[in-house]
């Protein structure tokens, strides 16, 4: 039924973000200084001539409002260590792809305190488009290479009638538009964002602790911390609305999964196991699918709202996509996705920036 209705509302909704946005006969010019304009390597030039903070004593949480938008978010401090990552042998909801346990050691890095939201991914999807248009028009000599590109509008109302307005996490976006995100807001802001790695947002979600849930094993008090199967009620929900973990996460278990940098793979954990202490590990992408998303959803039983367990993307999710070929953007048939974002304190080279922020397997 909720599709049948996401259907029926389809052209009313393409019309609306149009008209709103101004893609309704052209009243705008095109701005100079969009970030959409701007490449990887101005935006990495931008990064580094505002730096403000430089060593982990001097880092704080802090909320920021997004140049330009009425969108906010909030940043807390993830501190540097080493922990396990995965389950022991003996784990009594372990599967198979969480072993061996390993020890990671990671670097100190901010953090989303919670998933980003629909205001949040809206002001990226409809920032600028007419400089966007400007750009698509342009001679392709003057277009720049590796610049923000930004999801096409969406032919439904991607929030599957859940909700969007007043702090819902955004649903259904590829791992290349939670990545353009990532781009479009250091360049907003002039802050490198990124998505986290899979080790970095283990770690983050444990908050020091090696039980099954950050808060210990038992099972009962995750209703307290997360949305999950038992109490969701068939939806997902506004975030922080839930108990956050120690490090002060709100949703990092439940609500929705989130989307990591990594490419799934049942065995790199004895990839990483076998070097003794893994130091920031990430296993970069090499083909579409699948791409690990952690956390658990709305949907989901306990046993998978827990800080090891694994999921992983799928083709599938592209099942109705009305696009010839898929999008890029969207998956037409996953409900349960979003993401959150990580700055680390350490800035990357402008390349390592690039290819934080552009795979090279975005297309199916």
């Amino acid at each position: 039924m909720r599709a049948t209705w996401h259907f029926i509302l389809a052209v009313t909704f393409r019309l609306a973000l149009m008209t709103c946005t101004g893609m309704v006969a052209g009243e705008l010019s095109p701005s100079p200084n969009s970030a959409t304009m701007l490449s990887v390597a101005e935006i990495a030039k931008r990064i580094r001539s505002q730096m403000d903070v430089t060593k982990p004593a001097d880092m704080r949480a802090y909320t920021n409002l997004v140049p330009g938008t009425k969108a906010n978010y909030a940043m807390v401090v993830i501190p540097a260590g080493e922990f396990v990552m995965g389950s022991p042998a003996d784990g009594r909801l372990a599967k198979p792809d969480e072993r061996p346990a390993h020890r990671v050691k990671l670097e100190t890095f901010w953090m989303g305190r919670c998933e980003v939201t629909w205001s949040e991914f809206d002001a990226f999807m409809l920032d600028d488009l007419d400089g966007r248009q400007a750009i698509q028009n342009a001679p392709s000599t003057s277009k720049p290479v590796d610049a923000v590109t930004h999801p096409t509008l969406p032919y439904v109302d991607m929030s599957y009638d859940m909700g969007k307005s007043g702090g819902y996490a955004a649903i259904a976006m590829t791992q290349h538009a939670a990545n353009q995100y990532c781009q479009w807001l250091s360049a907003k802001t002039g802050h490198f964002y990124r998505l986290p790695t899979e080790a970095e947002w283990e770690y983050a979600a444990r908050a020091g602790s090696t039980n099954t849930w950050f808060f210990g094993e038992d099972e009962s008090k995750l209703a307290d911390y997360a949305w999950f199967e038992d109490n969701s009620e068939d939806r997902y929900h506004k975030v922080g609305r839930k108990l956050p973990n120690p490090w002060g996460l709100h949703d990092i278990l439940g609500n929705v999964s989130e989307w990591v940098l990594d490419q799934f793979d049942g065995e790199f954990y004895q990839t990483c196991a076998n070097k003794g202490l893994s130091i920031a590990p990430w296993n970069k992408s090499t083909q579409p699918y699948p791409h690990s998303v952690r956390g658990g959803s709305w949907k989901d039983p306990a046993e998978s709202v827990r800080c090891a367990a694994r999921g992983r993307s799928d083709r599938k999710w592209k099942v109705g996509d009305p696009q010839s070929p898929p999008s890029m953007f969207w998956f037409r048939n996953c409900d349960f996705v979003g993401f959150r974002i990580v700055r680390p304190l350490a800035l990357p080279s402008t390349d390592e920036m690039r290819q934080f922020w552009k795979s090279g397997v975005e297309r199916d």
